[in-house]
C-alpha cells in the first residue's frame, strides 16, 4: 500500500516535470538501497529530495519498500559497488573511487559546490551535548570549534563553519570522553579525537559508530557524553539537549562505477526511491 501510495504522490509531481538528467546505457531493474531508520543521513536525504511527503500532521517516508537497507556508509558503498544496477547515497567526506557519484541538476557534488551553494543536496554535522557536559568533553568541543579543529574538518573534505575560529588552548583536562552515534560523522570525529589526543596526553576519545538517533538518545540518557547526528534535532527531542553544529556536508547520490549514469534531475531520484521509476531504461521514457 505504501508504494501505491507513493507512485500516485510522485506521478503528479512528475506529470508536470520533465526528466532533464542524461540517459543511462545501462538497463535492467535498478537497485535501490537506502539506510535504516535512525539514519541522519536518510532522514536528511528524504526530506531534501521531497521523499519525506506530509499526511495529515504527520510527514511519511515514502521510501519504496523494495530498497535494500544498509545499517552504515561502508556497508553502503560495499553494496553499490558490488551491484552495476545500484543506486545509493552516502556522505560527500566519505566519497572514494569504488563508486560514481553522479551530478544532481547539473551540479557535481563536491566541497565547493557545496559551499557555493550550487549543490543544493547538503545537510549539517551536529553534535549533541546534554545538561551536564564534564570539563574534559567541554575541552574536546573547544578543540572541534577551534582553527585547529575546523582546519581537520576542512582537509577530510568537509565544510568548515567558522573560518575566523582562534587557535585552540587546551584547558588541561584528564579522563574519557565518550562521543557516539551518525556513521557519516564517526570518520571526522575519529580524526578530530586522534588529533586531540595527540595535544592532551591525559584524555582518552571513545568513538563508538551507530546512527543519528541513537547517538542523540545516548546523549539525553547520559550514556556518552557527546552525540553525533548528521541532521537537526527534532522538535521532540530537543528537550534538555542542545546542537551545535561543526560541519557541513554534502549526500552525493552514488550508483556503481560500470553504470553510465553521469547525471540525474531531483525529479528522477525522487521517483527511483518512490519507486515510481523501477528500470534504468525507464529513464529515457
Amino acid at each position: 500500500m505504501k508504494k501505491k501510495i507513493a507512485a500516485v504522490l510522485t506521478a503528479a509531481v512528475l506529470g508536470a516535470t520533465a526528466f532533464a538528467g542524461t540517459v543511462s546505457a545501462a538497463s535492467g531493474d535498478i537497485t535501490v538501497v537506502s539506510r535504516e531508520d535512525g539514519s541522519g543521513t536518510r532522514g536528511a536525504f528524504i526530506e531534501l529530495f521531497g521523499i519525506e511527503e506530509k499526511q495529515g500532521d504527520e510527514k511519511v517516508d515514502m521510501t519504496t519498500e523494495e530498497a535494500s537497507i544498509t545499517n552504515s556508509t561502508s556497508v553502503m558503498m560495499t553494496t553499490v559497488a558490488g551491484d552495476e544496477n545500484a543506486i545509493g547515497y552516502i556522505s560527500l567526506g566519505s566519497l572514494d573511487d569504488t563508486v560514481k557519484a553522479v551530478k544532481i541538476d547539473g551540479a557535481e557534488a563536491s566541497v565547493e559546490n557545496v559551499s557555493d551553494g550550487s549543490y543544493k543536496v547538503s545537510r549539517p554535522f551536529n553534535i549533541i551535548t546534554g545538561d551536564s557536559v564534564s570539563d574534559a568533553a567541554q575541552d574536546f568541543i573547544n578543540y572541534i570549534m577551534s582553527a585547529d579543529g575546523q582546519q581537520i574538518i576542512e582537509d577530510n573534505g568537509y565544510i568548515k563553519v567558522d573560518a575566523e575560529a582562534k587557535a585552540y588552548e587546551s584547558a588541561a583536562p584528564s579522563g574519557k570522553i565518550v562521543v557516539a552515534g551518525s556513521s557519516s560523522v564517526t570518520p571526522v570525529m575519529e580524526k578530530l579525537a586522534e588529533a586531540y589526543q595527540a595535544a592532551n596526553k591525559d584524555v582518552t576519545v571513545e568513538v563508538q559508530q551507530s546512527d543519528s538517533t541513537t547517538g542523540i538518545t545516548s546523549a539525553k540518557e547520559g550514556i556518552c557524553d557527546i552525540g553525533m547526528a548528521s541532521r537537526d534535532l527534532k522538535d521532540e527531542e530537543k528537550d534538555g539537549l542542545t546542537a551545535q553544529e561543526i560541519a557541513r556536508d554534502g549526500i552525493a547520490v552514488i550508483v556503481n562505477k560500470d553504470n553510465d549514469v553521469d547525471e540525474l534531475t531531483s525529479d528522477q531520484v525522487k521517483s527511483i526511491f518512490t519507486g515510481e521509476t523501477t528500470t534504468w531504461d525507464d529513464l529515457a521514457k
